[in-house]
C-alpha cells in the first residue's frame, strides 16, 4: 500500500475489516520522518531496528551463519581487550548513539576506558555515546551490502568511529577501515590466507580462514 493512501485511511474514519492489518495502530507511532530519539528508545520491539534522522530502518532478523560469525569475532576481540585493560566489548542488539537522530546497532562495539568510564557515569542505564570501533558482518542481498559497504561506511565516519571492520562472508574478505580526517581510508583486505589487522588495536590479529570457517561449520 502506498504512503499516501495509508495516510489516507488513518485520518479518516476508516476502520480495519477483519483479515486486514490494524490500519488504526499507526496512529499511536510518529510518521517516518517525524521520529525523534525519545519516541525510539521507548519502542518496544523484539526485531532490529535503526533510527536515521527521524526514520525508523527496520534490518532483516540474523540467520545462524551470520550470529556464528558475530559470537567468534566478539569472544577474539573481547578476550584481547580484557587481557589488555582496553574497554569493552558489546554485541547487537544495543543501539549506540551516533549524533543527534542517529542510533545504530553494529553487530560488535568496542569502547575504550575512557568511553565506559562516561557510560559508568550514568548507571550504565543508557547506550553508549559513540563508539571507537565497529564491526560489521555483510547481510545478503544487494540491500544488505548497500546498507554495510557504503551506507554504514558514511555514518560511521561522521560520528568519527577510529575502525570499521566489514566482515563479508559471500567474498570470504574482511575489510579494515581506518578514520582519516572526515572520512575512511582502507587499512588493509584482508582475504582467507591472511590475518587481519587492527591499525587502533596494536597487536590484535584475526585469521581470515578461521572466522570463515566458523562460517562453513553452519552449512
Amino acid at each position: 500500500m502506498s504512503a499516501n493512501l495509508l495516510t489516507s485511511q488513518t485520518t479518516s474514519n476508516h476502520k480495519s475489516a477483519r483479515g486486514e492489518p490494524t490500519w488504526e495502530i499507526v496512529n499511536f507511532f510518529p510518521r517516518q520522518g517525524e521520529w525523534s530519539e525519545s519516541d525510539f528508545l521507548s519502542l518496544s520491539t523484539n526485531h532490529f531496528v535503526e533510527l536515521n534522522n527521524g526514520y525508523l530502518e527496520f534490518l532483516p532478523m540474523p540467520t545462524a551463519l551470520h550470529q556464528a560469525i558475530v559470537r567468534f569475532l566478539s569472544r577474539l576481540l573481547e578476550q584481547f581487550v580484557t587481557q589488555h585493560k582496553l574497554g569493552d566489548v558489546f554485541f547487537a542488539p544495543m543501539p549506540v548513539r551516533l549524533g543527534p537522530g542517529q542510533y545504530r546497532e553494529p553487530d560488535i562495539v568496542f569502547l575504550t576506558t575512557e568511553r565506559m568510564r562516561a557510560l559508568r557515569e550514568i548507571g550504565l542505564k543508557g547506550q553508549p555515546e559513540g563508539a571507537d570501533l565497529v564491526m560489521e558482518v555483510v547481510s545478503p542481498g544487494t540491500e544488505g551490502r548497500q546498507r554495510d559497504l557504503v551506507e554504514k561506511r558514511d555514518v560511521y565516519a561522521k560520528a568519527h568511529v577510529s575502525e570499521y571492520w566489514i566482515v563479508d562472508p559471500e567474498h570470504d574478505l574482511i575489510t579494515v577501515l581506518a578514520l582519516e580526517g572526515d572520512g575512511y581510508r582502507v587499512h588493509g583486505e584482508f582475504g582467507r590466507l591472511e590475518n587481519a589487522t587492527s591499525l587502533l588495536l596494536t597487536g590484535f590479529a584475526v585469521s581470515v580462514r578461521d572466522v570463515f570457517a566458523v562460517a562453513d561449520a553452519q552449512n
